[in-house]
């Protein structure tokens, strides 16, 4: 954990504090005079509560976009795992993966085992024409690829190439987290 971690750096054992109930997390956004610094984990809707409800400094990212690209050359159950993961971990958290980018050349050949992955872990799935051509997939708009779902829904989209995936990625990702597969 992040706290093992600073105290095998040597740092003292209660330098760290994990806070999870409502109540201990309102007592302490009063704790302006004892807390250096707070990390929220969690939505959007909690790191912004945390960031307007508090004079103390919060290190925290509100907005989370996440992209992940399968190159050409990727493992396709190396890729499979990855995606599955990325989303299904803990769909509800700012890291979780909500578009996935897929290299024309493999999508015909990823896209089948990722679509039965992804429905026996009970996720939604939309996407582009070229992705519907290939699985059966909701039929993903402009929306969909400027929305952090925090939710099991994951947007694809086939593209022509790395070039493509990070014109997307600078397009609509929210700059938090981003991974390439190859």
């Amino acid at each position: 954990t992040i706290h093992d971690a600073a105290v095998s750096a040597g740092a003292p054992p209660n330098c760290l504090a994990l806070v999870e109930s409502r109540e201990q997390v309102k007592a302490m956004l009063a704790l302006d005079d004892l807390i250096d610094l707070l990390i929220p984990r969690g939505s959007n809707e909690f790191v912004k509560y945390i960031m307007n409800n508090t004079s103390i400094p919060v290190l925290g990212h509100a907005d989370g976009i996440c992209h992940m690209f399968i190159d050409k050359e990727a493992d396709i159950d190396m890729a499979v795992k990855l995606v599955a993961d990325a989303k299904m971990q803990y769909p509800a958290v700012c890291n979780a993966l909500e578009t996935l980018l897929v290299d024309r050349e493999i999508a015909p050949r990823v896209l089948p085992p990722l679509a039965q992955k992804m429905a026996s872990l009970g996720t939604e799935l939309r996407g582009c024409s070229e992705t519907a051509a290939i699985i059966p997939v909701k039929p993903a708009g402009e929306e969909d690829w400027s929305t952090e779902y925090l939710a099991p829904i994951l947007s694809i989209k086939v593209v022509g190439g790395l070039d493509e995936a990070i014109n997307h990625i600078n397009k609509y990702g929210s700059g938090h987290t981003d991974a390439i597969v190859t």
